[in-house]
């Protein structure tokens, strides 16, 4: 199948859309890796609770990052689907939609951590208030891997979508399938096999090689226009 001539106006939606997907990244691995992660340990409730409340800032400022995230990436589902309507209407549609099921999965599970701080936030009304607040903390990482499942199919469409629109080179559409296949087994692991969950952890390593790759690409594209390979 020859590849689809490109959009009219990809020059104009790439950059921007490179600038939402880097926003994402450094609020997305910022929130995870270096706020929200740190103070948490799964094993040890009480450890969690004094971390959280020695440096209560860092954690609204979480909070706050995932938000800014989540704003961002809905941008980004409509910028994707805009700028390859024309190569693939109904893959960019199907792909936009998946995405906008994470977007809202993500925000939605932001509550379970607001209540973990409202519950450490009243520790003499309520009884072992630093382990209700770690069950908090555990659903709000299952509703973001719950949301990462719908992004691993919407990263397998998109990969297939920019394989084939001949508007970028076929190895970022390689790329987002892998990384799509991440994290369909990572939280699938979560899920049904969270004892293997931790040895899996270094794969994300590929979706953000893939991820950071096609964002830079689509940051590029302002100054010119990619030939197919």
């Amino acid at each position: 199948m020859p590849p689809f001539a490109p959009t009219d106006n990809l020059v104009g939606k790439a950059p921007f859309a490179g600038l939402l997907y880097l926003v994402i990244i450094i609020t997305g691995l910022g929130a995870e890796m270096g706020l929200r992660g740190p103070p948490i340990d799964f094993a040890d409730a009480d450890a969690t609770a004094a971390a959280i409340l020695l440096a209560p800032g860092q954690f609204r400022l979480a909070i706050v990052a995932d938000l800014v995230m989540a704003v961002c990436d809905a941008g980004l589902a409509i910028l994707l689907y805009l700028i390859f309507r024309s190569a693939a209407p109904g893959l960019a549609l199907s792909a936009m939609v998946f995405r906008l099921i994470q977007t809202v999965l993500i925000a939605v599970s932001l509550m379970a951590l607001l209540a973990a701080w409202l519950v450490l936030g009243r520790p003499d009304e309520l009884t072992d208030a630093s382990v209700l607040a770690l069950v908090f903390l555990d659903l709000h990482t299952h509703g973001y891997d719950l949301g990462l499942v719908f992004f691993g199919v919407n990263s397998l469409i998109m990969g297939w979508v920019v394989w084939r629109s001949g508007l970028f080179a076929k190895g970022f559409g390689a790329g987002l399938v892998i990384a799509g296949l991440v994290y369909l087994v990572g939280s699938g692991l979560r899920f049904f096999a969270p004892e293997w969950s931790p040895a899996f952890m270094p794969a994300y390593g590929l979706t953000i090689l893939a991820e950071t790759a096609f964002c830079l690409r689509l940051l590029s594209q302002g100054s010119h226009r990619n030939r197919s390979t």
